[in-house]
């Protein structure tokens, strides 16, 4: 019997000092917990987001506004007085045979590159000049990582001056500039 009422005692003991243990750690664990009031900080993000909300409805309601105006109706193809092209002037500034809308005038641009632009839908000077440089950037990135040495910060700039028939300024320009680059 005595073998009996050890078996019991070693079932028991160890029990009891894990109950005795799990209830401590219990109320240790429940005396360091906080509650956190998040109340103000959910009110002050709150009014930030109706503040930046306001913002991006006055930015789109100004945009409405352009898009009423005669530029928006141009980015919609109607027909307005383009700036005629001066091929003599372009040959006088550069020395060379100057093809009306060709991008391979803006200094970083060559054949591949100009061939990714008309195939992304920019093929004039003057949708290049439009263009932003997150957008040139979109189209290089399009052409993998071959096309990551090129900057295309300056490519707009240049197709604006191409386009406005700035030609000397455009060929001055180029001269003073490294690859499109001080």
């Amino acid at each position: 019997m005595d073998f009996a009422n050890m078996n019991i005692w070693c079932w028991l003991i160890p029990f009891l000092v894990g109950a005795i243990c799990a209830y401590f750690g219990y109320l240790i664990g429940k005396g360091k917990t906080t509650t956190i009031d998040n109340s103000a900080e959910l009110k002050l993000l709150e009014t930030k987001n109706a503040k930046l909300q306001a913002d991006l409805d006055a930015c789109n309601g100004k945009l409405s506004v352009k898009a009423a105006t005669p530029v928006a109706s141009f980015a919609a193809g109607a027909a307005i007085a383009s700036i005629p092209f001066d091929s003599a002037a372009a040959k006088a500034a550069f020395g060379k045979a100057v093809k009306e809308d060709d991008l391979k005038i803006v200094e970083g641009i060559g054949p591949k590159i100009s061939g990714m632009f008309i195939d992304s839908g920019i093929k004039t000077w003057k949708a290049l000049s439009e263009a932003t440089v997150a957008e040139c950037q979109k189209v290089l990135d399009g052409g993998g990582d071959r096309y990551k040495i090129h900057d295309p910060a300056s490519w707009p700039m240049q197709a604006k001056m191409a386009y406005e028939g700035k030609w000397k300024e455009l060929a001055k320009w180029q001269d003073e500039h490294d690859h499109g680059k001080l």
